[in-house]
């Protein structure tokens, strides 16, 4: 039997003065919620909330949790951002824009779930918050500037030099796609991003970790989540999967987090 589950979407904005702007966000609530934390999702570098597609769904249905995802600013239906991401952008995420989404819809305790990108803002999310956070999911997450990262980013920036590629990215981004791709690559690819890290953020994390990656994963080798889940949790390489594992294999992917977010 599956269980029903219902959505609604809204804009929220920060206090005036906070220089953030309006943030679209979407949630999924499965009809017998209970009180369990909900699931927020951290979206990839390129991404946004409907390229998640049908994965909300399907995991608030298999995890009985409400699962918020958003489109963090300059992405999807956010606002577009001001300028160029600070160097500290993944840390920022936390410290900004996670507070306002808490405070928007009264969320005390909650389980963080990050794609790429996204699962470096969720560890930095679980380290802010460590009485709150009781679980932490990275799904192909990098912890460090590694050259296979770079190489991958590297490829991709000359492939969006191509008008129909942008063009398809613009299907989910509108007229900021070309902002998307320059804040992705111009900030990995920066030197002065070259010494980042989430080790300092990972020795304040205090939730069981659970860290998926892809074994043909393009954007990074396996010592990523090695070093998320390392003292903290358990590593699943997923086989003969590359970047994207919520949509390469989404019922393997959801059944990890299900029986993840079981355990006692």
């Amino acid at each position: 039997m599956t269980t029903a589950v219902s959505d609604q979407d809204r804009l929220i904005s920060t206090p005036t003065g906070a220089g953030i702007g309006r943030l679209y966000v979407k949630d999924w609530t499965p009809a017998a919620a209970g009180g369990l934390p909900p699931i927020l999702l951290f979206h990839d570098s390129l991404g946004c909330v409907d390229l998640w597609r049908s994965f909300p769904a399907r995991l608030a249905a298999a995890t009985g949790r409400r699962v918020i995802a958003y489109d963090r600013l300059g992405f999807g239906r956010s606002d577009p951002h001001p300028g160029t991401l600070p160097r500290d952008f993944v840390a920022a995420e936390a410290r900004d824009a996670v507070p306002l989404l808490l405070d928007s819809f009264g969320i005390g305790d909650f389980v963080v779930c990050g794609h790429s990108v996204g699962g470096g803002m969720a560890v930095e999310t679980a380290a802010r918050f460590p009485s709150r956070c009781r679980a932490l999911v990275t799904i192909a997450a990098q912890a460090f500037v590694e050259e296979r990262t770079l190489d991958g980013i590297r490829e991709a920036k000359q492939g969006f030099q191509d008008p129909a590629q942008l063009a398809r990215l613009a299907r989910y981004q509108g007229d900021k796609a070309r902002w998307t791709v320059d804040a992705w690559t111009e900030s990995w690819l920066s030197s002065a991003f070259a010494d980042w890290t989430l080790d300092a953020a990972l020795a304040n994390v205090r939730c069981p970790v659970l860290a998926l990656h892809g074994d043909r994963d393009e954007y990074g080798s396996a010592e990523h989540p090695a070093r998320i889940a390392a003292g903290r949790g358990t590593v699943r390489l997923l086989p003969d999967t590359g970047h994207v594992p919520h949509r390469e294999c989404e019922e393997e992917v959801v059944e990890a987090i299900r029986s993840f977010l079981s355990e006692p």
